[in-house]
């Protein structure tokens, strides 16, 4: 079993916790930074790829930053073994499908592996999202078995995935600490990837605001829905309304309908819920805002299938294409954590003769393992009955009235989550162009 090296001048100077989306891009900024970074991840694929100087997942600039390093400045290895002056856990945290309470066993476990190899003045980050109060009720509790007055440090992730690295730097990092002495170490860490950090009064403070800004983003994009929605009941367009609502007028920021994906958006409102629902409050508009948002899957689903039946055709008979298996399109991404085409494809498998599944980064192999046929996009044309635009990814732009009519079944069911073709559909004969937004 892999282990750090025994600390001494030639140790780490910190060690970061999960080489995910997260911790992978801290690790290669600290190390770029200069500190000598040691990354725990029990996955051993993950661990051959970043010592290889590989990204195993997509987000740009990591892997120039990955090769830039010199030799030994980032490693990787399974388990901690001696202490750093500061370890950074930036493991994933989930809600249970069936419940939505917070499923916190991968931090748990993570704090566990690493209480035994802590000294005490060794800092504690928690760096993932967490319900408010989870590092003064859950982790301190685990780290004192080991050290009798941890330091312990909250500084919670914000940047947005395909901006990572960009905005590592340029975002104010949130943090939030056990003690002065905490918040003091935390500030000093994150000074070398972050000129602005704004620190807060409490841990529990830092906590919260990353649950609210995503809460928050939450709610606008499903402001925008529920325009989305009230227009089809009415025959209206909510493109027109947001744009006509937005321009030249200081007051309403309104945002485009689409779907609202990712492992944060989809996961964070839910923690938010339950620390405030134990703490004795029940929020209203957080609650009601994931409900509209997690309703569009289900809708563009519906609004197809009733347009395959209307039209005299089978829905066991029909071939489906769904495009955009990652949970969004722009800014780029592979992560289909939190993606439409999860949702998609448990309500359409079994039912349709054929589900196929493109995207223009997302492995084929990930593609099957969500429950689609790999394909290529004109593979994936040929002969469908319907076409499911997922993902605003802008080559998709690439469609036309005359490759869909030419390819697909015809009439050509096209439904558009995002807009992104209607200049070319709407009104294109051979095609029902179902818009999300767009009632009848």
């Amino acid at each position: 079993m892999e282990e750090v090296a025994s600390n001494g001048a030639a140790g780490p100077d910190v060690a970061v916790v999960g080489l995910g989306y997260v911790g992978l891009v801290l690790a290669a900024a600290l190390a770029r930074a200069g500190l000598t970074v040691v990354g725990i991840e029990r996955d051993a694929r993950v661990r051959a790829d970043v010592l290889a100087g590989r990204v195993p997942f997509l987000e740009p600039g990591l892997s120039d930053a990955l090769r830039e390093l010199p030799p030994g400045r980032l490693t990787a290895v399974e388990r901690l073994s001696s202490a750093p002056p500061a370890v950074v856990l930036c493991v994933g945290t989930a809600v249970r499908p069936e419940t939505r309470e917070p499923d916190l066993r991968d931090l748990t476990s993570a704090v566990d592996s690493i209480a035994g190899s802590l000294a005490p003045e060794t800092l504690v980050v928690v760096r993932s999202t967490v319900p408010v109060g989870t590092c003064r009720r859950v982790v301190l509790p685990r780290l004192r078995r080991a050290v009798a007055d941890p330091l312990l440090a909250c500084c919670p992730e914000r940047t947005i995935q395909g901006r990572a690295m960009e905005e590592l730097s340029s975002l104010p990092q949130i943090v939030g600490g056990l003690d002065q002495r905490s918040l003091d170490r935390a500030c000093e860490l994150f000074a070398h990837v972050a000129p602005d950090r704004v620190p807060m009064t409490s841990i529990e403070a830092a906590e919260m605001v990353k649950l609210i800004c995503n809460a928050h983003t939450d709610l606008i994009y499903g402001f925008g829905n529920e325009v989305a929605y009230m227009a089809e009941a009415l025959g209206l367009d909510a493109g027109e309304l947001i744009a006509g609502a937005n321009l030249r007028y200081p007051r309403p920021d309104l945002s485009r309908p689409g779907y609202v994906g990712g492992s944060c958006l989809t996961k964070d409102p839910h923690l938010l819920i339950h620390a405030s629902t134990e703490a004795g409050y029940a929020p209203c508009l957080v609650p009601a805002a994931r409900r509209v948002n997690e309703h569009l899957p289900e809708r563009a689903v519906r609004r197809a299938l009733r347009a395959l039946e209307a039209g005299g055709r089978a829905v066991s008979t029909a071939n489906v294409l769904v495009c955009g298996i990652a949970y969004k399109g722009r800014p780029v991404t592979d992560d289909v954590r939190g993606a439409a085409s999860g949702v998609v494809a448990n309500l359409l498998r079994g039912r349709v003769a054929a589900l196929r599944g493109h995207d223009f980064v997302v492995p084929a192999a990930r593609v099957e393992a969500m429950g689609f046929v790999p394909v290529d996009l004109e593979q994936g044309l040929e002969e469908a009955d319907v076409l499911l635009l997922l993902s605003d990814h802008p080559g998709y732009r690439q469609l036309t009235a005359a490759t869909l009519r030419e390819r697909m079944r015809r009439p050509a069911i096209v439904f558009d989550g995002w807009g992104l073709l209607e200049a070319e559909l709407a009104g294109a004969g051979n095609v029902e162009y179902l818009r999300l937004g767009v009632g009848r």
